[in-house]
């Protein structure tokens, strides 16, 4: 089809309508497009409109090319005519004052004090916790499953909730809050279910959370350290030449955190799982080989990845990728998905392959945006689905393949619910 010129694009470009993101299978729809070009203008049901990049290469130079810019006001009247933002650019609300959001050196400084607190010793001493909780979530399903669990609301995500909220230093009671708040953050706007939180309800709640429990830690914080008890109190006290985070950027990032450091651990996890069920021989052979397990978790990356789409990016000036011209203004989002699948860069992309040697996809981004917490997201897929499949050794999908509903957000690629049967008896 073809649209009247949106803001940033191209007099007369080609659009593609946008879905949800719900498809099954979004592979197919991804290499249909990749033979029509790796570049595409596509408009969402709100009306924005955004540079698809599909390709491998493409991507990871777009990825690492300053003059793709992060700061959402480069692009603001095009995200507030669909609903992202509200008010004028200097009005943006605290949630978006996060190293995700910046450019250099904003964002250099941000992620220096970012780094200060969620050090890799820390996330290297989660390992033992981690297991002590997917051991307590995997004794627990053989017991009162009766042989068939969801394994998102039975292992997934109180796994990645209930490490990330350790790791921060979130009370136990306000855990079960987070998924409902990150569903609706993720979700569109305009694409809330009747009656469900939107967006905008997502990000107020858990600003007015992580708020209270700001003033509550720095209340009774001790300055005893680097290497504190959580890392929320860390981040209060990062400093770096005498620089700390302000109030609203402390509040900011502890959001992308949370929110960042939970579902795409669920998807990893279920993705993983799925992939595995789908492809029987893989499975017994991690099974019968489970040091395979570090490398097939990149597999996992590569193959289904919990991030399917990036956020979004802003030529600053005209930019050509693949012989197309994004325009200046033109708001760019890079198919991690894709791009795992392009055939160019990796062979058999279409073959999951758990002894594969080449890791380098693209699902933790790539540059100075390179995602903060790849380390322990890794950990716990490694954690998460090797401790699962030894314990069940016959794990199998409860429901038909094609029954089973992806949620409908671009941006993630996760489950609604993954039914499985267990067959405890025959576990340890």
């Amino acid at each position: 089809m073809v649209e009247p010129s949106p803001a940033g694009s191209a007099t007369d470009r080609p659009v593609r309508e946008l879905s949800t993101g719900s498809q099954a299978d979004p592979y197919a729809i991804y290499a249909e497009l990749r033979d029509e070009g790796l570049v595409h203008l596509v408009r969402e049901p709100n009306g924005l409109h955004r540079w698809l990049v599909l390709g491998y290469a493409e991507s990871r130079d777009v990825f690492a090319d300053p003059r793709f810019s992060k700061d959402p006001t480069r692009a603001w009247e095009q995200l507030r005519e669909a609903g992202y933002v509200s008010g004028e650019p200097g009005d943006r609300a605290d949630y978006l004052y996060h190293v995700a959001n910046t450019d250099p050196p904003d964002h250099t400084r941000l992620r220096k004090l970012i780094g200060k607190a969620f050090t890799n010793r820390r996330v290297q001493a989660m390992r033992p916790r981690i297991r002590q909780v997917a051991a307590g979530l995997l004794d627990r399903m053989a017991r009162e499953a009766g042989g068939t669990v969801d394994l998102v609301q039975a292992y997934s995500h109180p796994l990645a909730t209930t490490v990330m909220c350790e790791i921060l230093g979130i009370p136990d009671l306000d855990r079960e809050s987070f998924r409902t708040w990150a569903t609706a953050i993720l979700t569109a706007p305009g694409g809330a279910a009747p009656g469900a939180m939107t967006k905008a309800e997502g990000y107020a709640a858990m600003r007015d959370f992580f708020t209270s429990l700001i003033q509550d830690k720095r209340s009774g914080a001790q300055d005893t350290g680097e290497e504190r008890a959580d890392v929320l109190t860390a981040l209060i006290h990062a400093t770096d030449e005498g620089d700390r985070l302000t109030e609203t950027e402390l509040v900011s990032t502890v959001m992308l955190l949370m929110s960042a450091g939970q579902e795409p651990t669920v998807n990893l996890i279920n993705n993983g799982v799925l992939a595995l069920l789908d492809h029987p021989e893989q499975l017994a052979m991690l099974r019968e080989k489970p040091e395979l397990i570090e490398g097939a978790v990149e597999e996992f990356l590569r193959y289904d990845p919990p991030v399917q789409l990036s956020t979004m990016r802003v030529a600053v000036e005209d930019v050509e990728v693949a012989g197309t011209v994004i325009p200046a203004g033109g708001i760019v989002a890079l198919s991690i998905a894709a791009a795992g699948r392009d055939e160019g860069r990796f062979a058999e992309a279409g073959r999951l392959d758990v002894t594969r040697a080449d890791h380098a996809h693209l699902a933790f981004g790539h540059g100075i945006h390179h995602c903060v917490g790849a380390p322990l997201a890794r950990m716990e897929g490694e954690i998460g689905i090797g401790m699962l499949i030894e314990r069940f050794p016959r794990l199998s999908l409860a429901c038909p393949a094609d029954e089973l509903r992806w949620r409908p957000t671009r941006i993630m690629r996760g489950l609604v619910e993954f039914p499985v049967r267990l067959d405890a008896a025959v576990g340890r």
